[in-house]
């Protein structure tokens, strides 16, 4: 019988398991009732749709046993099984992106991550914090021999050959001897009827007690063994929501979501027409910790006519809605309807297309602390959307949030447009990868000083790419204030003016600083900066920027505009300055300062330092 190490972020989460001190220990009857509850529906699929499964007197069920003289717990099923590489690859390493992303969320402080095990309940490794050691004797459906395997938790396990008559899976549990209250009957029959009442088999509680015949001196006393079920075995979601309490919906939640944590809100429908199908929705409170890793685990079932088909489809729901939890179930689906299908099934198309739009109208209508809550959690994934999902694009631009330059907290387009020009119609922002470096860019003081409201997006990986293909919020143009002339009062004569006083200065700095601007000109946007840059709009590679981004291709460099503030100090001094050396020092600065205003960095940052060090030294 060979030994093997268990992979080594499995050693750390049965140290965590065994050292845990996180007290709501009975979520493992929860999560191994839901393992067993899964491999029934899987063998109950291959019964309905491979010949070679059929079988007419098959009924599936889940069953605890109850050992008090061998301090021990067995829960079974008869359900699809696993050979000797399924237990090796589901209990020896981690197999889901979720139980790994887990792992890497562990911060090595024990009461820490004992709680992060209420949010996530990482399946059978919870058994962990109540047995001292655990066989699973398990089958495969369709082959001869069984496998079990065992481990005290320590490192190690072991894999060998045993003989079990009939496919389904057995874990015998040997409990911690502090842990015997998982024995007494009506302590463990509460705990199936908390988390797995609405599991869709029977769940059989199998124990032994005492039983008086007779009476007085006659009266003898032996053990009788019992079996009763204590779930009640329908599946919530084909029930009438008359029928259900917020509980029931709740604790439905935990068995599906593998965690503790209550859902932020949930959606319950039942669809009849052209199509008829369930479903059931639940959003996180927390977002799942692998939702943006490319492996990420679908979080929605689905179910033809109650009968399990795959839990693994990322096709259900549009990849931004990835964090979504819940139940499918049609009733017009065919039972072996194939993975290749389901991505072009017409009818599956309709439920996906109708499951959308129900679940961001539920979205739209959160408020208060659930909006905050909600928009916290999935606020950048919202804006995925609107670059993938066109023909919900409009809901989307009513959940998404930005940050402004006028307003505390993050305000949606709704808000921004009710305080806007009704008149213009535009609604005006600036992208970047840092608030601070966008709050106080130059460009935003002319905003600033019209008491004009701005976006600020500092989301720049997803915001540079979304935004531009907005377009426009109920007829109102999104407009970067970085590409845009700014607010002002003075008319286009009193601008020429300007630019012809100071048209020597414009093209004196320009001469010093040749290709690496485009232009230089004056500019009415500052009011306290001497300088900044904007993007030539007008350039063909600026309204390809967005497109390279989009196919993840390095975005080419655009050419810079350089605009001074005739009004500033530093400008005027500049403009009758004879020093040809400090002039181009200066000329520099105006540059390299403005760039680094606007988050971007000087060419050259050794020249740029040495500049501001000789005009300090001269200052002195």
């Amino acid at each position: 019988m060979a030994k093997h190490q268990f992979q080594t972020e499995i050693g750390q989460l049965l140290k965590l398991m065994t050292h845990s001190l996180y007290s709501n220990k009975e979520i493992f009857i929860r999560e191994l009732v839901s393992n067993a509850s899964d491999a029934l529906d899987k063998f109950n699929y291959l019964s309905l749709t491979d010949g070679t499964f059929k079988k007419d007197d098959w009924s599936g069920k889940v069953f605890i046993k109850l050992d008090k003289e061998d301090n021990s717990l067995t829960i079974g099923d008869n359900g699809i099984g696993m050979n000797e590489t399924d237990l090796m690859d589901h209990l020896g390493t981690i197999a889901k992106s979720g139980t790994k992303a887990f792992m890497e969320n562990l911060t090595g402080d024990a009461k820490k991550d004992s709680n992060l095990i209420g949010q996530f309940g990482v399946g059978f490794y919870s058994v962990f914090m109540v047995a001292d050691k655990v066989d699973v004797i398990s089958k495969k459906a369709g082959e001869e021999q069984a496998y079990m395997f065992s481990t005290d938790g320590t490192g190690e396990y072991e894999v060998k050959p045993v003989t079990k008559e009939a496919h389904g899976t057995i874990i015998y549990i040997k409990l911690k001897e502090d842990e015997q209250e998982f024995l007494d009957k009506w302590r463990t029959q509460e705990v199936v009827k908390k988390y797995s009442n609405h599991i869709a088999y029977p769940i059989m509680l199998n124990y032994s007690e005492e039983e008086t015949e007779g009476e007085g001196d006659e009266a003898t006393t032996k053990m009788v063994h019992k079996s009763e079920q204590i779930n009640a075995a329908t599946a919530l979601w084909t029930l009438p929501k008359s029928e259900l309490k917020k509980e029931d919906y709740v604790e439905f939640y935990k068995t599906l979501a593998h965690g503790d944590n209550e859902p932020l809100s949930y959606l319950h429908n039942r669809v009849e027409g052209a199509n008829e199908f369930t479903t059931l929705f639940y959003i996180p409170k927390t977002a799942p910790m692998d939702m943006y890793r490319a492996d990420y685990e679908a979080g929605v079932k689905l179910y033809v006519k109650r009968v399990f088909i795959t839990d693994d489809n990322k096709e259900l729901l549009p990849p931004y809605l990835r964090f979504v939890k819940g139940i499918i179930d049609s009733e017009d689906l065919p039972l072996n309807v194939s993975r290749e299908l389901l991505q072009e099934n017409r009818i599956l198309a309709n439920i996906k297309q109708n499951a959308t739009k129900k679940i961001l109208q539920a979205i739209k209508k959160l408020s208060g602390e659930e909006s905050d809550t909600f928009i916290e959690q999935y606020n950048r994934v919202m804006k995925e959307g609107i670059y993938i999902d066109h023909m919900n694009k409009e809901l989307l631009l009513d959940i998404v949030k930005y940050k402004s330059s006028t307003e505390e907290g993050l305000v949606s387009f709704e808000e921004y447009v009710s305080r806007g020009d009704s008149e213009k119609k535009e609604i005006y922002y600036i992208v970047g990868d840092d608030e601070k470096v966008l709050r106080n860019s130059p460009l935003l003081e002319a905003y600033n000083k019209a008491n004009i409201e701005v976006l600020i997006m500092d989301d720049k990986e997803v915001d540079s790419i979304v935004t531009p293909m907005i377009g426009a919020y109920k007829e109102w143009n999104l407009k970067d204030i970085t590409t845009i002339e700014a607010p002002d009062s003075k008319t286009e004569e009193e601008k020429e003016e300007i630019s012809k006083e100071f048209k020597s200065l414009t093209d004196k700095i320009k001469e010093v600083l040749g290709e690496e601007v485009k232009e230089v000109k004056t500019s009415t946007r500052l009011t306290s900066s001497p300088s900044c840059v904007l993007k030539d709009s007008s350039d063909p590679m600026a309204g390809m920027a967005a497109m390279f981004a989009q196919m993840g291709q390095e975005i080419p460099e655009i050419p810079l505009i350089l605009e001074i503030n005739p009004d500033h100090e530093m400008i005027k001094k500049l403009d009758t300055l004879d020093d040809e050396s400090l002039f181009a020092d200066l000329s520099w600065i105006l540059l390299d300062s403005a760039k680094l205003s606007e988050g971007l960095e000087p060419k050259d940052k050794g020249a740029f330092a040495q500049r501001v060090a000789t005009l300090a030294t001269r200052a002195l």
